[in-house]
């Protein structure tokens, strides 16, 4: 075994991504210890993005005082890779940690995100990914879009800055002012969710909730963000009620859209086109997948779904390593998953399953790595 490419998903709640690299790693060496073992830790768009991309390619973290999701000041971040590309957390300046505890978010903005974006573009960035999740806010982006010099006007035709609990009193969205070089800029939204802005599926019913809104705070979010849409479709063209995506982080997947015409990609793929997987996985002998369970869910592109189909274009065997398996997955070998492994050896429940999570995952792989040195093949 000669050139392996690690790319896990975090198993959530238990392991990291770039501890499960490493225990991987370490496994692998155990056994082949002059193989190339190239870890590319995968985050999904929420806390730990820009570490994550940091140490799959490389390049700076760069720290911004910023407005907080109650308007209170942060110490914000953001990676520049070694190519330019800036990578934003929207979670780093408006995350759900960072309410303190006071979650309203009818009242939480995406401001201090918009004043991340404009940092990076100042400084000479011009592609930008920028990952939504774990949000406080309900604001379909507006916050961020007014931080980079979009105006929003009220019916008196004064400018102000709306929150969720205030999108109904947005009259006109002029774009006119929004800083120059943003225009020149390549946006890519990391976006695995595929809900809609609105609606029983959007971002107020499904995550109004967790973010402290009651049943009537989210009938009143979901009502201003479809006004929202509305006032965008007038003033700016763009229809964003129904993009799978756009519901994604209190609406910022449609606010991104709207305001800066970025794309919205599943994260998997932005982490694969960032590191340059092709170029990577050429000449492997094997690549490692996994995520915390492989399911029907996977089969929507995630991590291991993501990674198989491209490595099955190079060529190149993909073995999912998953902490469990859900029945009817056999569609995943279709897409190049050549094996799946689960690691819960004792057959136990998740609650004392994570607790050894680590040492299972362990000694699953050095299982196939004892397979792999017995048989020789690779």
């Amino acid at each position: 075994m000669n050139k392996v490419i690690l790319v896990p998903d975090s198993f959530k709640g238990t392991m990291s991504s770039r501890e499960i690299c490493e225990i991987m790693k370490q496994e692998i060496l155990a056994f082949y210890p002059k193989a190339q073992v190239l870890p590319i830790p995968v985050a999904d768009g929420g806390e730990g993005t820009v570490d994550s991309f940091l140490a799959a390619a490389g390049g700076e973290k760069v720290t911004v005082p910023v407005t907080g999701p109650h308007f209170a000041p942060v110490e914000g971040f953001y990676g520049v890779l070694p190519d330019g590309t800036a990578v934003i957390e929207m979670a780093a300046a408006a995350g759900l940690p960072l309410a303190g505890g006071r979650n309203r978010p009818d009242l939480a903005t995406t401001y201090g995100v918009g004043q991340l974006m404009a940092h990076a573009v100042l400084s000479g960035c011009r592609k930008m990914i920028v990952g939504l999740g774990g949000s406080a806010t309900n604001d379909g982006g507006v916050g961020a879009a007014a931080a980079l010099g979009v105006v929003l006007r009220n019916e008196k035709g004064e400018s102000f800055l709306p929150t969720g609990g205030t999108l109904e009193q947005i009259a006109a969205i002029d774009t006119d002012g929004m800083l120059p070089a943003l225009r020149e800029t390549d946006l890519v939204v990391m976006c695995d969710i595929d809900n809609p802005l609105c609606g029983p599926g959007g971002a107020a019913a499904v995550f109004g909730p967790q973010k402290g809104a009651d049943p009537d705070m989210v009938r009143r979010l979901d009502r201003n963000l479809a006004h929202l849409a509305d006032v965008v479709k007038r003033d700016l063209g763009k229809e964003i009620s129904w993009i799978p995506g756009s519901g994604a982080a209190g609406g910022m997947g449609g606010g991104m859209v709207a305001f800066f015409d970025a794309r919205l990609q599943m994260g998997i793929d932005a982490v694969l086109d960032t590191v340059h997987f092709e170029e990577l996985a050429g000449g492997a002998d094997l690549v490692f997948s996994g995520e915390g369970k492989l399911d029907q869910q996977s089969l929507r592109g995630k991590v291991v779904i993501g990674a198989a189909r491209r490595a099955k274009k190079l060529g190149v065997p993909l073995i999912a390593v998953v902490g469990d398996i859900a029945d009817d997955i056999e569609a995943v070998y279709g897409e190049g998953v050549s094996a799946v492994f689960s690691i819960n050896r004792a057959a136990v429940p998740y609650e004392q399953a994570k607790e050894r999570a680590r040492s299972d995952l362990a000694l699953t792989m050095n299982n196939l790595m004892r397979w792999f040195s017995h048989f020789g093949r690779i």
